[in-house]
This record gives C-alpha cells, sequence and structure tokens, in this order.
C-alpha cells in the first residue's frame, strides 16, 4: 500500500506538505485523547485548525488518515532503524537501539498508534511494507560483525517484531517500560548467540 492511495491529491508545495503534517499530528491528538469512538474528521479537522475542505483536499476519509498516519510513523520507525544500522553511534548498544526505536514509535501514543497500526494492516500489502526494511536488515549483524544472512535477518526481525506488534494490538501496559525493551534485547541475543 502506498502513501499516494491515502491521499486524494499529493501536496507539492511545502505549505500544503506543512498542512497534511498538521492534520496527521491532530489525528494522533485525537485519537490518544477520544479513542475510536470520538475520531472522525470534523475532530480531526478542528484539532488541526483546519477547514474540512481543506482536509479533504488531500486525505479522502477517516480510513487514510488512520493510515497515512500509521504510514508516517512507519517511515520515522524505519529511519531510525537505518540511522542505528548504518553506523550512527549511540549511547547503547545498536540491538537495543534498534528495539528501542519500535518500542518509542509514535511518541508513546498507544491508543492511538493500535488504531492506527490496526487500519494499516486491515489493508496492507505485508510485502510492501516488509520491503521498507529491506535495507535495514540487510544491515544486521551478529555480535562478531558478521552480517546477518537472509533468512537469519528474517527470522530475527520477524520473531522480535511479533512480540511487539503483539503488545501494541494487544494494549498491553508494559510496552513502554524497560523491562519489556529488556526482554526484546535478550530475545535477540540469544538467537543472535546461538548462531
Amino acid at each position: 500500500m502506498s502513501a499516494v492511495e491515502n491521499m486524494r491529491k499529493m501536496p507539492r508545495q511545502s505549505r500544503a506538505r506543512d498542512t497534511v503534517e498538521v492534520v496527521l499530528e491532530a489525528a494522533a491528538q485525537v485519537l490518544e485523547m477520544s479513542g475510536e469512538a470520538g475520531f472522525n474528521t470534523n475532530a480531526v479537522a478542528e484539532r488541526a485548525g483546519v477547514s474540512i475542505g481543506a482536509l479533504y483536499r488531500y486525505i479522502p476519509d477517516k480510513a487514510a488518515i488512520l493510515r497515512a498516519l500509521a504510514l508516517r510513523e512507519t517511515e520515522a520507525h524505519r529511519d531510525a532503524v537505518l540511522a542505528v544500522v548504518e553506523g550512527e553511534r549511540g549511547e547503547v548498544a545498536k540491538d537495543r537501539a534498534i528495539i528501542r526505536a519500535f518500542v518509542g514509535a509514535f511518541a508513546g501514543r498507544t491508543r492511538a498508534r493500535r488504531i492506527a497500526v490496526s487500519a494499516l494492516l486491515a489493508r496492507a500489502d505485508h510485502a510492501e511494507l516488509a520491503e521498507r526494511f529491506a535495507a535495514a536488515e540487510a544491515g544486521l549483524t551478529d555480535a562478531q560483525g558478521r552480517t546477518l544472512t537472509r533468512v537469519q535477518a528474517f527470522v530475527l526481525s520477524r520473531a522480535v517484531h511479533g512480540a511487539m506488534r503483539a503488545a501494541v494490538m494487544e494494549g498491553v501496559d508494559f510496552l513502554e517500560s524497560q523491562a519489556f525493551e529488556d526482554e526484546l534485547v535478550r530475545l535477540s541475543r540469544a538467537y543472535l548467540s546461538a548462531l
């Protein structure tokens, strides 16, 4: 599923892109405050401070807003993972930094995250979503710095991602906890040490 499917008209000018960004941020806020029951295009437009016409100029309906919001966060997460894989030094180990980037997605808005991700997955081309992370997976290494094979990278990423996705979709109260992050790191390191 491409971003184009979510947009009625692709914004070209900086002001139009800013409007779409404001709409998506407002959508995340409405979802977090009011949940799915309080989420509609009028509430989003009001929160964004734009007319309903301006909203509809770019995004056709509330389902498209949800998918666009989830894709925006997916892109931000992918960029964070790529930065870690490509060697940007951080204060924590690479595996922990990658997991932390996912756990911290949606800026801690767990309610908005669950609703938007659910909407995205309902109509997603899962192969296309996976392709967004292909470059990051290609850069995964074991503890000795050896690049993982394609199969190893797939198994490791899907094992960790599956636990994270389940935590999001099930709305667990420990999603952003240090304990959950630690267990995901333990899972990935146990797999890597067994290679």
